[in-house]
């Protein structure tokens, strides 16, 4: 099988080589070559001492990103292109170290170790092809016929099996050895299996730091300095920028919104009429991610939709077609293929409530003008001049570097990754297109991220050793308030202080988010550990001091826990592999020597096409 794989290999790398010549003839046609800082030999990071060439990465880059851009059925946002960056970098990096690593302890996939794999264990991508399936499953019989079939050997399907399983099979091992001695006790599943079913019902005292005033507690600026010293790692804050916003709506009319309810109508005829609601989906639906399943939004409880949506599909009976259902997203068709409970397995087709031609003309013009008076400048009085000229409000914002902008609670795409990608403070973006509107960006202000001088955090690190002082002051108060409590009762201790006793109105597991208490904390660990009915001596938290009282407690079943330990078993043991796998790779990075020339290059780039 290995010399099938490998017979037509020769037509696999004449398609590489054409393409790349083709590819650097274009790039040397373009005189792109002489003048630009990047070559075919650029080098755009270093892993332990070996190069990563910009050409590779830039390849895999925008492999990617067509992917993408075909799966979302538009253009990557910048935010979204940033983050795909970072993807691809942190895997290329990861994969360079993998391979050190491999060759470090001579791991390899032996021919028969190929051979085997690729007839037993096939990529998951040949596994959800559609072609290899019966009834919606993965047929091992198909997928032999297809390794048999002369076409599978001529399109290169063999070389690149070849290829996958001489990069999988040695990870494999790898990984294997990594997490061969991952045990798990008896006693740690009875743990793990209390922690999430030992319950109790409790009732606190709380006394909030924010009772004793501020001039009650002093922090002296050597407390700051000390503090500050100790933990300058938590000061460390991205970039901020701030952003001037102009925006021009497209706006919606009602008839846009009439016209969207007619066309839901139309599919809805139609799919009544004796078409498929599958092949409508896929033909009409814009949610492209379920059109490609047929409209499938999956099986599950209620909460997974906004109401309105939900409201409809619940109100639905099993093969039943609902009328246009509108919600923030547009109408919808909703069809439940089967209930069972409160679990729901469904599908939809959604039309969007989109600008007619005409007022999208008109929107376009608008956008158009705005482009052409400010759009990519350097002089940030022609942002003002044109928001004048087109009566537009201009909006303040801030950016926070590595995440998308967010103005007035809306999406603004694209802004914040321009502004920090070599924007200079008063140039102007360029127009940025989203569904909702055309946005165009000034940089007013710019804040490089790393770690914040002392100066500006003063004020946060004298609030939280402030806080930490009014605990302590109310330690000696919660102390009274506990032993009033064992004297007479909780509720009469707490009432004369004028407190208020806190009953959860659920009884709380140790993982449960309490409110008041909060989670993983010290108070609700206590809720396990204190005889029932006893109260507890104070107990210091971030924000208050607590005093509680257990009133009962619930233990787990031992004999359920027993019935399934086997299962739970399989399941933790997976779980503690894969963690012991990431800690590995988290250390191999740690470890490593990486030289990331990205922004080197970037840089190169825009001072090229400025000059």
């Amino acid at each position: 099988m290995l010399q099938s794989m490998r017979s037509n290999a020769k037509y696999v790398w004449i398609v590489m080589f054409v393409a790349f010549v083709g590819g650097f003839l274009l790039y040397d046609a373009s005189g792109l070559v002489d003048r630009a800082p990047i070559t075919t030999s650029t080098v755009v990071a270093e892993v332990n001492g070996e190069d990563i060439l910009y050409t590779d990465y830039t390849r895999v880059l925008q492999e990617r990103e067509q992917q993408q851009n075909q799966q979302a059925g538009r253009a990557l946002t910048l935010d979204e292109r940033r983050r795909l960056e970072q993807e691809v970098f942190d895997q290329m990096v990861a994969d360079r170290l993998l391979q050190q690593e491999l060759e470090r302890r001579g791991i390899a996939a032996t021919d028969a170790e190929v051979v085997q794999a690729a007839q037993t264990q096939p990529p998951p991508e040949l596994v959800q092809n559609p072609e290899l399936q019966t009834e919606g499953q993965f047929d091992p019989e198909k997928y032999r016929r297809f390794l048999g079939n002369p076409a599978a050997r001529q399109q290169g399907v063999l070389q690149y099996l070849e290829s996958y399983y001489r990069t999988q099979i040695p990870r494999q091992k790898l990984f294997a050895q990594i997490a061969s001695d991952v045990y798990v006790s008896d006693a740690r599943l009875w743990q793990l299996w209390q922690d999430e079913r030992d319950s109790a019902r409790i009732a606190f005292v709380a006394l909030p730091a924010e009772s004793i005033a501020n001039s009650a507690v002093t922090v002296s600026d050597a407390e700051i300095r000390s503090h500050y010293d100790r933990n300058r790692k938590t000061f460390e804050r991205p970039g901020r920028a701030v952003v001037s916003l102009l925006a021009i709506p497209r706006a919606i009319s009602a008839a846009d919104t009439a016209a969207a309810r007619d066309r839901a109508l139309a599919l809805r005829t139609e799919i009544a009429g004796g078409a498929k609601f599958e092949d409508v989906a896929r033909r009409e639906s814009s949610d492209s991610g379920s059109a490609a399943r047929g409209g499938e939004l999956g099986r599950g409880a209620r909460g997974r939709f906004v109401p309105e949506f939900e409201q409809a599909a619940y109100a639905l009976q099993p093969g039943e077609l609902s009328q246009p259902v509108q919600t923030q997203f547009g109408f919808h068709l909703i069809r439940v293929d089967a209930r069972q409970g409160d679990t729901l397995s469904l599908r939809h087709i959604l039309v969007p409530i989109a600008q007619s031609d005409s007022s999208a003309t008109r929107t376009d013009r608008r956008a158009d003008s705005l482009a052409n008076a400010a759009a990519s400048s350097d002089d940030p009085k022609k942002f003002d001049a044109a928001a004048t000229k087109l009566g537009l409000s201009r909006s303040t914002a801030v950016a926070i570097e590595g995440e998308p902008l967010t103005a007035a609670g809306r999406y603004v795409p694209s802004v914040s990754a321009w502004a920090f990608d070599g924007a200079r403070v008063g140039e102007t973006s360029e127009l940025f297109d989203a569904p909702e509107a055309y946005y165009l960006a000034r940089l007013d202000s710019l804040t490089p991220g790393g770690p914040q001088p002392l100066a500006e955090v003063r004020d946060e690190i004298r609030r939280r050793l402030a806080r930490e002082k009014k605990v302590e002051l109310l330690v000696p108060r919660a102390r009274q308030l506990a032993e009033a409590a064992r004297r007479t009762s909780l509720d009469q201790a707490a009432q004369a202080q004028g407190l208020t006793v806190a009953r959860p109105s659920q009884m709380i597991t140790r993982a449960s988010l309490v409110p008041g208490l909060g989670q993983f904390t010290q108070a609700v660990g206590a809720a396990f550990t204190l005889p029932v009915g006893r109260v507890s001596d104070p107990i210091p938290g971030r924000d208050a001091v607590v005093v509680l009282r257990v009133d009962q407690r619930v233990e787990a079943d031992k004999g359920a826990w027993q019935a399934q330990k086997q299962v739970q078993r399989q399941q933790v043991i997976a779980q503690l592999r894969q963690q012991r796998v990431r800690t590995f790779l988290e250390g191999l990075r740690e470890s490593a020597k990486i030289v990331d020339r990205r922004e080197d290059l970037r840089d190169a780039v825009r001072r090229q096409s400025a000059s």
